[in-house]
């Protein structure tokens, strides 16, 4: 059962027990990504989550390290275009120590000038290593087709130039606009009790409030085709089509379509294009969800001489979803997948630590296994129909990166 906690100064905790592991995951979770970023401030949500890595008052770098390496856990971070997260896993026994170096790295790192300008060198080779990594950065061009100008469209990581105008000061700023009590959302799974969220509450208690709201503005969808010429092995493809917000009743249907279309080893676009015609090694398609809106993405690795079959391919295999939804077993089989891997997803602390997180800061609230289970069931062919209809008679976005630099064929 998940317990949610709000602090004095707005700060919510999330807790949900867990007595039968000895491991506890510890979360914290700031609601700012790349698309709460200004222009020129783009990539500083995930170069701040460096920095928190890179020295306190009271540990170096190394120390931050160890901290973790010395009891058998583990420390990480992630940041997306919504959300940030710094997290850590431990044993039950070594909860309350996790929790120390955690807030000391949020209250207490430095962004030493010395310290930032080596990571900056670190953080480029990051950006550079997606630029040779052309499956990966097909996606990123994808943002940028379908949202333009938009912050949606920025690239995480941000960009060279944005990268090395960064100074101290500039990071203080922006945590001061979104590092604050009511940003923020502390989740904790595992074996401890609510003794360990009183001292977690204690730790965070100085976390200042701010009552101004990140405002939101929603992007319009742009089916615009971007082609990249690069020296690669592969044409890397890349088609959206504008999709759902994340707290859209509709997601359930679009995810089950999207899981007959191209989201499994048993989907159309798979057999087809890989086990059928032998075209790609990777095929597939998922959908991703935001605070106001959403996108499918369908992606295929090819040879450049394949390009023009695979993408035809793709666009009847999409057509007949559209004009014929799916048949009573791909939906059947769908919906034991989606349960399946649900189910099998909460195993373990991190997970389920992750998901409610995730659920308390972009939704606000948390929905059983049972009433998602119940949605999921309570899908129906016609749901499917009237879903891939309203996804599918929209214009598409496209990202081409090749070597050939040219659209496929029925596009030109």
């Amino acid at each position: 059962m998940i317990k949610r906690f709000v602090n004095h100064n707005g700060l919510r905790v999330v807790f949900e027990p867990n007595h039968t592991v000895r491991s506890v995951s510890i979360g914290i979770w700031i609601g700012t990504g790349s698309r709460f970023e200004k222009k020129n401030e783009n990539g500083m949500s995930h170069f701040i989550e460096h920095m928190f890595f890179k020295g306190t008052k009271d540990r170096t770098a190394q120390e931050i390290a160890e901290s973790f390496d010395s009891i058998g856990g583990h420390v990480n971070a992630l940041t997306s275009k919504e959300y940030t997260c710094y997290y850590a896993k431990v044993l039950d026994t070594h909860a309350k120590y996790a929790a120390d170096v955690l807030a000391d790295m949020y209250f207490n790192s430095t962004f030493e000038k010395k310290e930032l300008e080596k990571e900056k060198g670190v953080v480029l080779e990051e950006i550079k290593m997606y630029e040779d990594t052309p499956d990966d950065l097909v996606h990123d061009l994808l943002s940028k087709a379908s949202y333009g100008e938009h912050p949606l469209a920025y690239p995480i990581l941000g960009t060279e130039q944005t990268l090395a105008s960064f100074s101290p000061e500039d990071l203080f700023a922006y945590m001061d606009q979104y590092y604050h009590a009511e940003n923020v959302v502390i989740s904790i799974c595992g074996n401890v009790d609510e003794n360990y969220i009183e001292y977690v509450q204690e730790l965070f208690s100085s976390l200042e409030r701010n009552t101004s709201k990140n405002s939101l503005d929603k992007p319009a969808f742009i089916p615009e085709k971007m082609v990249r010429k690069k020296d690669t092995e592969q044409a890397h493809l890349c088609l959206g089509y504008d999709g759902y917000p994340i707290d859209d009743d509709r997601v359930y249907s679009l995810i089950l379509m999207n899981n007959a279309l191209g989201g499994s080893m048993s989907s159309r676009l798979f057999q087809e294009i890989r086990e059928n015609r032998g075209l790609a090694y990777s095929v597939f398609s998922y959908h991703s969800s935001f605070k106001d809106s959403g996108m499918l993405t369908i992606y295929t690795g090819s040879a450049h001489e394949q390009l023009d079959e695979v993408f035809d391919v793709t666009m009847n295999t999409i057509a007949s979803v559209r004009d014929n939804g799916l048949t009573e077993k791909e939906l059947r089989n769908g919906k034991e997948q989606l349960k399946g891997g649900l189910m099998l997803a909460l195993e373990s602390t991190n997970s389920r630590m992750s998901r409610n997180g995730k659920n308390e800061l972009l939704l606000g609230k948390h929905r059983t296994l049972d009433e998602i289970t119940n949605s999921i069931d309570a899908v129906t062919m016609n749901d499917i129909k009237q879903t891939s209809e309203e996804i599918f008679n929209k214009d598409f976005s496209l990202t081409l990166i090749s070597s050939e630099g040219q659209l496929p064929k029925s596009l030109q």
